[in-house]
């Protein structure tokens, strides 16, 4: 492991089409950064073009074939060799200022990690509301962040990493036992405001704007992370 380096694990299933804009704002971000920054792809199942372009840009491909991304960031990350670990979904993009604000964060030792403000690629009032009603969620986990995490690999590997026992929430899970790791030795969860992520509507394009509020039971139950058949088919079979 490398004492100065940051990695980020980013799992892809047939990602051709987002992937390059969310390498394109990783390279932007790793130039405000003094750090070499190593990428981590997880090809997951992929049948299009996303293997080829990530070993263009320079990324280090893995696979993992599971349904489940506690799994398939694991295996990122395992794969990875940075002291300071960070997680982006394919779809998603990162400001320029993202990887100069997470070593801020990280650097004075009062943070365990963290995560980000996400923002859709687009707005409507569903895509608003849905956003305002996953707020009492959020405060309830003490945590507003979505999208991206960061923390140091020695508190990653402490927690042991993502659960693979949920095939859905598992962020919400990672956040929750990331802050309560970091109480003891006084460091908190801190969501980077200053710096964002910009994340597809692909699912709200394809099943409605107002998909949470007509199907509340099939939310729930992706919430509580044990359904593997409605992680399929709102995740790992959700056709790209």
């Amino acid at each position: 492991m490398s004492p100065a380096s940051l990695s980020i694990i980013i799992p892809a299933r047939n990602e051709e089409f987002y992937l390059p804009l969310c390498l394109a704002s990783i390279e932007a971000a790793k130039q405000n950064i003094a750090l070499p920054v190593e990428i981590v792809l997880v090809a997951n199942r992929c049948t299009d073009r996303t293997e080829e372009i990530a070993r263009a840009a320079g990324c280090k491909v893995v696979s993992d074939e599971s349904k489940n991304l506690s799994c398939i960031r694991n295996a990122g990350i395992k794969a990875s060799s940075g002291e300071i670990v960070v997680t982006i979904d394919a779809d998603s993009r990162m400001s320029s200022g993202m990887l100069r604000d997470v070593l801020s964060k990280l650097s004075g030792g009062k943070v365990v990690g963290g995560g980000v403000f996400m923002f859709p690629e687009r707005w409507s009032l569903g895509i608003l509301l849905t956003g305002l009603s996953l707020v009492p969620l959020a405060m309830w986990y003490g945590n507003i962040s979505g999208g991206l995490f960061y923390c140091l690999r020695k508190d990653f590997d402490a927690i042991g990493g993502f659960n693979e026992n949920l095939v859905s929430a598992e962020d919400i899970d990672f956040a929750y036992r990331l802050k309560r790791h970091g109480k003891p030795s006084g460091r908190r969860f801190s969501t980077i405001f200053r710096s964002y992520i910009v994340t597809s509507c692909r699912k709200f394009d394809r099943l409605g704007d107002w998909y949470v509020f007509k199907n509340p039971r099939t939310v729930f139950q992706a919430l509580r992370g044990k359904n593997q058949k409605v992680a399929d088919d709102f995740w790992y079979d959700f056709e790209r």
